[in-house]
């Protein structure tokens, strides 16, 4: 019996995905035109601090946006990866940002706007 987790086209293009970009929205909308305001909050975020990021619109399809949440076990959308790290969802992103850690990090990881 294989395990479904390794087979699985969908979380296979999320892991080429993360691998691929050094940092990665999966949100509801495209960068130019969010569909929710948390994805809307966190490219607001992204784009304040001039990192240059792709975006993944998992409304695309239910698969992959079932898909994102099981590959990062977060229950919800949007999600950022950096680097191949999850970092969180718009909550976790915006209180980082506000207390500066989010830039910090960034700044760590040789992503941030200098």
């Amino acid at each position: 019996m294989t395990d479904a987790a390794t087979t699985d086209p969908v979380h296979d293009f999320i892991a080429k995905a993360v691998a691929d970009h050094p940092v990665i929205l999966f949100m509801k909308g495209v960068p130019d035109q969010p569909r929710c305001g948390f994805s809307s909050t966190v490219v607001q975020i992204l784009d304040q601090l001039g990192v240059d990021f792709v975006g993944v619109d998992v409304l695309q399809s239910e698969a992959l946006r079932q898909g994102i949440k099981s590959f990062s076990d977060w229950p919800t959308i949007p999600q950022l990866y950096v680097k191949g790290e999850f970092v969180g969802g718009s909550d976790i992103i915006r209180e980082m940002y506000e207390s500066g850690e989010l830039q910090s990090f960034l700044q760590q990881q040789g992503v941030a706007a200098q």
